[in-house]
């Protein structure tokens, strides 16, 4: 016994902290696990994932190897012909221009704007909510200020404006366009959630102990904010898709040669379409409805495996 015990107590307290952090690690799942295990519990969101990559894949790569001038010419022998035909998949519109080869670069065209307005709006407006709700004070007003007088602005006939004063745009200068002006909302919502947290006794904790304010910031109230954030990007990325969709299906998206999801919707306009060339237009509305719903799903799941990894932390 005396032995054991003499054995045993040459185990240092650190070493047994080490081990007993080790044992935690061990049995605590990492985050990948958790959201792996909330996409098997729920079939329907791992049926919209595998939806959403596949095909963004298949338009990203399918899109490289189509030649858009070549694509976008004129073919009196093609008018209109119906779908399943030779060269024609999806049939052809009114100017003998293939509808599939169109919806493949159209799609990688709307989805790259939506993925680019998402991350460049969503990034400032995390970042710029986080300040402002942090400081608040004179910091949190005058940042404040600048978000009212953003807000006044009528955001649609701006962006027309834009587009339409400059010159030659495409689809990186549309983004950025867009970009100025889709960071409101997601401001407020995590100011809002910000002024929440900063109250909470683990940031005064961190201020007592000297921690930088930045690291306050961004390595504690913004890991504990992340189901929100989570939410608010996935609903803003299928939001986004139906941004440019609107602008090009009014004319003042992308250009006319270029192809996208709304130039092919605004093919409804005609009523003939509607009726008898319902080719031009149902597969590209199909497509946004199938990707919206899809996007909603995973960002359900994403916001649970958040929540549950956030629970997991505090339990630790």
């Amino acid at each position: 016994m005396a032995e054991n015990f003499e054995q045993h107590s040459d185990i240092s307290a650190a070493d047994l902290a080490r081990l007993t952090q080790e044992a935690q690690a061990e049995a605590t799942p990492s985050t990948a696990k958790i959201i792996w295990s909330e996409f098997k519990a729920d079939k329907p969101a791992m049926a919209a994932l595998i939806i959403i990559v596949s095909f963004i894949l298949f338009v990203m790569i399918g899109a490289l190897f189509i030649n858009t001038p070549k694509m976008m010419e004129t073919n009196i022998m093609g008018y209109f012909n119906q779908p399943f035909t030779a060269d024609y998949w999806l049939g052809a519109d009114s100017a003998g221009r293939s509808v599939a080869k169109q919806l493949i670069v159209g799609s990688r065209n709307s989805i790259g704007i939506a993925i680019g307005l998402t991350v460049i709006s969503s990034t400032f407006g995390i970042c710029w909510g986080l300040i402002s709700g942090y400081f608040n004070g004179y910091i949190d007003w005058g940042m404040q200020r600048i978000y009212d007088f953003m807000m006044m602005l009528p955001m649609t006939m701006m962006i027309i404006v834009l587009v339409t004063i400059i010159p030659h745009y495409n689809s990186v200068t549309l983004t950025f366009i867009f970009s100025i002006f889709y960071w409101e909302g997601t401001s407020r919502l995590i100011r809002s959630r910000t002024l929440a947290e900063s109250e909470k006794d683990y940031v005064a904790a961190s201020k007592a102990s000297g921690t930088s304010h930045w690291k306050i910031i961004f390595r504690e109230i913004m890991p504990n904010i992340s189901s929100l954030i989570i939410v608010d990007c996935t609903l803003s990325f299928a939001e986004n898709i139906g941004v440019e969709t609107g602008l090009s299906y009014l004319g003042f998206g992308l250009p006319s040669q270029t192809p996208s999801l709304g130039t092919m919707i605004a093919n409804a306009n005609d009523p003939n379409n509607i009726t008898q060339y319902w080719w031009t237009w149902l597969p590209a509305a199909l497509e946004i409805i199938v990707l919206c719903l899809s996007i909603s799903y995973v960002g359900q799941v994403l916001r649970r495996a958040a929540d549950a990894s956030q629970r997991q932390g505090s339990i630790n």
